[in-house]
């Protein structure tokens, strides 16, 4: 769509697209449940879309994808049509049956491959600048190298390779979505499905469900992973005796689960959080099995973000008042987090907390912001009413992601 991400806001994008449809504001509110001023509302910037429920509805119902409406990224780093630099290789490296990606490599041991894949999710969960281009440029190679791994592997390491591949796809496709390429993303979540599937083991199967269940989530197609959730739930459920990780993929799909049930608006969202509540019991502290975060500190975040998108902003608020981020997790899901509750501020129209926030959000993930699309908005919608108490530190927010301030 010829509309620059950089230059126009999520309303003035429904605008276009309504108006491309034929609708009237009063058309477009009646499909989604919302009046015509509400519509007017949010055209015109006087108020945000603050939950995906609605975005998700606005899709369907103007026919435009996820990444049109807000600008070509969503919780990702790119904007508009821009496409990262690693993107063709990857994408290379995904339409290749798995028999010809390994061609031409030997020698891959499975302790070289379990040290190459540990050292790139290192990287992406705790490197403040340059990670996506630092794994981005990893992850052809590393496919090559696990699938050579595991055709050559003997009956004792194939477990251990197998796990490993399956890990490396999901740091696929968490890379993918965050660079605003779902279709790459969603074929990089099934084929980590189809090996754990064959290997029968419900641990596997239920962390390469999770990775799926986030790209179905994240793409809108929110009844699909609800389903699918709910499905690999009933499949894969742990013995007493279970280990750790296999609780914690558990957990994390009934976290996946219930965030695709609120925002299909399924009665089920806060069941399956209390199954993940049970699950974490098992877990104990905050770990990072098959890098779900799944822990106490991820449950109760995942709490704040029921709330917000039930609409239920000041309780929402209230809880994450009590919430103690973990230092221990990775880089984006507390950037993630603190992302949501800036913007939580925001729709309250706390303008000083929100810009009290998005100075954190600047020292803390410097990268990580500049293309968050709830970023982007906010820092928009505040330098039209900046005031002198926080003026200052709001624009130098703006500079930092592009903005002229």
């Amino acid at each position: 769509m010829p509309i620059d991400g950089e230059l126009f806001t999520i309303g003035q994008r429904i605008k276009w697209h309504r108006e491309r449809r034929g609708m009237s504001q009063k058309a477009l509110g009646d499909f989604i449940g919302r009046s015509d001023n509400w519509v007017y509302k949010i055209e015109a910037g006087r108020m945000p879309v603050d939950r995906v429920t609605v975005l998700v509805a606005l899709c369907q119902t103007l026919r435009c994808s996820m990444e049109d409406l807000t600008g070509g990224y969503v919780s990702g780093v790119s904007t508009g049509d821009a496409q990262h630099e690693h993107v063709p290789a990857i994408r290379l490296a995904l339409s290749l049956p798995s028999s010809l990606l390994p061609l031409r490599i030997e020698g891959v041991t499975a302790e070289d491959f379990v040290e190459s894949v540990n050292d790139a999710w290192r990287v992406y969960e705790t490197q403040a600048e340059a990670r996506y281009r630092d794994v981005g440029g990893r992850l052809p190679n590393l496919l090559r190298q696990g699938h050579a791994a595991l055709r050559d592997a003997s009956s004792e390491d194939e477990p251990t390779i197998l796990r490993q591949l399956i890990s490396l796809y999901g740091l696929h496709q968490i890379w993918l979505r965050r660079v605003g390429e779902p279709t790459l993303a969603r074929i990089a979540a099934d084929r980590g499905l189809a090996l754990a599937d064959n290997a029968g083991d419900p641990a596997l199967l239920a962390a390469a469900a999770w990775n799926l269940s986030c790209v179905l989530t994240s793409a809108g197609d929110v009844v699909d992973s609800l389903e699918l959730a709910r499905q690999t739930i009933a499949q894969c459920k742990p013995a007493d005796d279970a280990s750790p990780e296999h609780w914690s993929a558990y957990g994390a799909l009934h976290l996946q689960g219930a965030v695709a049930a609120v925002r299909a608006t399924s009665p089920v969202s806060w069941d399956l959080y209390r199954g993940a509540q049970e699950a974490v019991l098992r877990v104990g502290g905050d770990l990072n099995h098959w890098h779900t975060c799944f822990g106490p500190t991820n449950v109760a975040m995942h709490e704040v973000h029921l709330m917000a998108e039930e609409g239920d902003i000041s309780e929402a608020l209230r809880v994450a008042d009590s919430v103690e981020v973990n230092e221990a997790l990775p880089l984006e899901r507390r950037t993630r987090y603190l992302i949501e509750v800036m913007n939580l501020n925001r729709v309250q129209r706390d303008d000083y907390a929100t810009v009290h926030i998005l100075g954190k959000l600047k020292k803390q993930s410097p990268e990580e912001i500049v293309f968050s699309p709830l970023v982007r908005e906010a820092v928009a919608e505040l330098l039209k009413r900046e005031k002198p108490l926080w003026r200052d530190d709001l624009r130098d927010v703006a500079q930092h992601i592009g903005f002229a301030a």
